[in-house]
């Protein structure tokens, strides 16, 4: 009688991209503390509708000034998502058991960015599901009579905005590493950057491109026209130092970080 053939071991299949960021989804809905923000983030989207609606003049009551109304409060919370999925890991001790599943630690970080970027995205149409519905009942009850038309480059422009906000967020969780340090430092540094720039006469040039708040400004001001190619520029420059710097030397601790 012969013998049976060993058993040959077959190395698993590594899950796709789309299931990872599917599980970094289902993450930041998993808990209570991330059902709660992504439920406060999405009230904030009807929070000011009211406000326009009883205070601004008939006439401005357009689409796209509801759409940024609906945005405010989306962009300054949703940071906080991008910060918490990429120091989860860390704070919840579960890096362990995420990194030997899948031991690439960047496709990780690439399905938290990914997962980050689609609830940005979701946040906005809803936003214009939200507005749209203000200014039709706005209408209906002879309280708005602005411009329905939103020009695609300027929503293209509120994607961006959106979109960097949140991995401005993802990048100064990956630097520091600390859910509350980095949450902290997000919102500190940046403003006392800008009130630097306004008491300090030599800094107010330098501030035109390095400045976020003000550079991105021109993508959420409703009045303002469409991005011109030095307003990107200054963009640009301005994310440079507050979401790649950051970004690169998240990406190297992150692949010298010890998993315990």
């Amino acid at each position: 009688m012969t013998a049976p053939a060993p058993a040959v071991l077959t190395e698993p299949a590594r899950p796709s991209a789309a299931r990872l960021t599917a599980v970094e989804l289902r993450k930041m809905t998993d808990t209570r503390s991330g059902r709660g923000l992504l439920i406060i983030i999405a009230l904030s989207t009807v929070a000011l509708m009211p406000v326009i609606v009883f205070t601004v003049p008939e006439q401005d009551q357009t689409l796209l000034e509801m759409l940024v109304a609906t945005q405010a409060g989306v962009s300054l919370l949703l940071p906080v998502i991008g910060i918490l999925a990429v120091t989860s890991e860390w704070s919840q001790r579960t890096a362990l058991t995420t990194f030997a599943l899948v031991p690439g630690r960047f496709r990780v970080l690439g399905a938290k960015a990914a997962a980050t970027g689609l609830l940005a995205t979701a946040f906005l149409v809803i936003g214009l599901a939200v507005a749209a519905a203000t200014r039709a009942l706005g209408g209906a009850f002879g309280r708005s009579a602005g411009d329905w038309s939103i020009p695609p480059a300027r929503l293209g422009g509120l994607l961006v905005f959106s979109l960097a906000m949140v991995f401005m967020g993802l990048a100064f969780g990956l630097l520091l590493q600390s859910p509350a340090l980095s949450i902290v430092l997000f919102f500190v540094v940046p403003t006392l950057w800008s009130t630097l720039n306004e008491l300090v006469k030599k800094l107010q040039k330098p501030a035109e491109w390095l400045d976020a708040n003000r550079t991105l400004a021109v993508l959420s001001d409703p009045a303002a026209g469409t991005a011109t190619a030095g307003e990107w520029a200054r963009i640009g420059v301005s994310l440079a130092v507050w979401l790649l710097l950051p970004l690169v030397i998240g990406l190297f601790r992150l692949s010298r970080r010890e998993v315990k």
